[in-house]
């Protein structure tokens, strides 16, 4: 199947390499069009001037007119550009992340909390993280979504709806790739969204109804004068004046206009981002609930897209004042920037309760299309079932989604009720870790609507809590044994209180003598026993396993075990019942040079 979308993604890059290409050739030609235009333009008018100043003239009027034609063709194609670069990087980048080349990727470190029940166990985020491997976002509300998603799970019926939008999405290649494209113009940032949420709480100036009326007698006045100046009724000198005072009056009301303009500057790029995702979404013809329903939000007053558009159009009459000799003509005869301010007011009354909505529709199609990419690069993984009933997890052939599929060996395991606890015992690398991780990472993406790594899933909601990865923290004067004692406190908390967890554990209280370690995980095993938790435990302690003899329908143990010939070790990292009966420290530690 990887060999299939590879040839789907490289035939995708050779289209659109085939097109920049035409493209750029074009660029070139447009080049020498508007050098032509100019020296014709300035050949021909000095060949007919003044033997024909009427053919002059035309050629004067013709040439500039040429030359804008050619410079708008020119930008289109440069945008066309810009677009297809945008798209021919798109479909390399997933090329590399099949061929499990996504480290250079932004990880999402930014994202981690402090502490967590499982994110730093389970590689969430960071180098080579789930994180890394998923995430298509633009925006960067689309990121942080995806990343609130990683660390809480959704409700039953909010997972099913977003399935149900993951499966619409994924098929359609070309359109979340247009959708990214679009994004990745100039990308939607938290600092634009301040900016507007801002101004949509600020208190803008002439508010009172007597400057609306001021914009429509204004004008007239100054225009009136003007021409009465052009007809002789008004000398020079009193026109001169009047000007003056209109410039004055026109410098004195944009001086309390520039507040809001500064705080709405610099954003008109990221609003057309907005606009152009948000047109492209709404031209989507959707079926599924989510879609649907996304759909009808982002229209309470109308397309989003056409309301976004009032937005630019006033933004980009604003921007008029940066032009000195525009800003002077236009403040003075027409008070330019009062008029501009009066249409923001205008649009925030009628739209200003829509912005947010448009920018949560945004975040979530990012994660969608996070999501559907996933599902349509790994079209073998499935849409897990949710379970009503507390505890249930069966899992069919489940394996580590970072691992590359050729090298990942998957494995069965389920359990089914509450006050369960697996243990599972195995030789150094034989696979215990990679599994508690691959169980754990594929209940994470199926708790935020996402395919999983096998080939049935079904699990029923539940609060996932980890201690695999301890390290002592200096800082916090922190020891290892410590650190792991502050996990198991909070797991114990948790399960104290009767919350619906899942428990992984790996080789707890490491940092300790055996003998406590092996009583201290004894008396836990009992305790999540007793309390009604459920819990997989990975560990060397062999002995620990015989707490099934005592717990015959609680305790259930598995075991990854190790082949040894000669001196060589073989893992097929195969999860298997019962107790592991082969241990490999002793061989390992030879091969090191201890004499054993």
């Amino acid at each position: 199947m990887q060999e299939d979308l590879l040839k789907i993604y490289h035939q995708q890059v050779e289209s659109y390499s085939s097109i920049l290409a035409k493209l750029k050739k074009t660029r070139s030609r447009l080049g020498w069009v508007r050098l032509l235009t100019i020296v014709l333009t300035f050949s021909l008018s000095f060949y007919f001037f003044p033997a024909n100043t009427l053919a002059a003239v035309v050629v004067v009027i013709i040439g500039p007119i040429c030359f804008l034609a050619a410079v708008a063709a020119d930008a289109r194609n440069n945008g066309n550009i810009q677009h297809n670069e945008r798209m021919l990087m798109i479909n390399e980048e997933e090329i590399k992340i099949l061929q499990h080349q996504y480290n250079h990727r932004e990880n999402g470190q930014a994202f981690l909390p402090h502490e967590h029940p499982y994110a730093n166990d389970l590689d969430i985020f960071g180098d080579y993280s789930l994180y890394q491997y998923i995430n298509r976002s633009t925006a960067r509300q689309g990121a942080s979504l995806l990343a609130s998603g990683l660390l809480h799970p959704l409700e039953s019926d909010a997972i099913e709806r977003r399935q149900e939008a993951i499966k619409e999405l994924a098929p359609l290649l070309e359109w979340r790739q247009l959708f990214m494209a679009a994004g990745m113009a100039n990308p939607l940032t938290t600092t634009t969204e301040t900016r507007i949420n801002n101004w949509l709480k600020s208190s803008m100036p002439y508010g009172a109804k007597i400057w609306s009326f001021l914009v429509i007698v204004y004008p007239i006045t100054t225009i009136a004068s003007l021409v009465a100046f052009l007809f002789d009724y008004l000398p020079s000198a009193a026109f001169s004046g009047l000007v003056g005072l209109f410039f004055i009056i026109g410098l004195f009301i944009s001086g309390n206009i520039h507040v809001t303009y500064a705080s709405l500057s610099k954003i008109v790029d990221e609003v057309i981002t907005l606009r152009v995702q948000l047109l492209h979404f709404e031209n989507l013809q959707v079926k599924t609930g989510l879609l649907i329903s996304m759909q009808q939000n982002i229209q309470t007053n109308g397309k989003a897209s056409h309301s976004i558009l009032g937005l630019k159009q006033v933004l980009n009459r604003f921007d008029y004042r940066l032009n000195i000799l525009v800003y002077f003509v236009l403040n003075s005869f027409l008070l330019w920037d009062l008029r501009q301010l009066l249409s923001l007011r205008k649009w925030r009354k009628s739209h200003g309760d829509d912005v947010g909505k448009w920018i949560a529709a945004i975040a979530e199609l990012d994660v969608l299309n996070s999501l559907a990419t996933l599902a349509y690069n790994h079209p073998l993984w499935v849409y897990p079932t949710i379970a009503s009933e507390h505890f249930t997890l069966e899992a069919i052939n489940v394996g580590h989604p970072l691992i590359n599929e050729k090298k990942r060996v998957d494995n069965s395991f389920s359990t089914k009720g509450t006050g369960r606890v697996s243990i599972i015992t195995g030789s150094n690398m034989a696979g215990k870790s990679t599994f508690l991780r691959s169980v754990g990472v594929n209940i994470v993406l199926a708790q935020m609507g996402a395919t999983v790594c096998a080939s049935s899933f079904t699990l029923s909601p539940v609060q996932l809590h980890t201690s695999m990865r301890v390290t002592d923290n200096l800082a916090e004067n922190t020891s290892t044994f410590y650190a792991e004692l502050k996990k198991l406190k909070s797991i114990i908390d948790a399960v104290k209180k009767q919350e619906k967890i899942f428990i992984l554990l790996d080789e707890i209280l490491r940092g300790t003598n055996s003998l406590d370690r092996h009583t201290g995980s004894k008396a836990l095993v009992k305790q999540l026993i007793g309390q009604r938790a459920v819990a997989v435990i990975a560990t060397h302690d062999v002995e620990l396993a015989a707490l099934e003899k005592s717990y015959i329908t609680t305790v259930k143990n598995y075991h990854f075990d190790v082949q040894v010939e000669g001196e060589e070790l073989y893992f097929d990292y195969k999860l298997k019942n019962g107790i592991c009966q082969s241990l490999n420290a002793s061989l390992l530690m030879k091969k090191i040079g201890i004499e054993i």
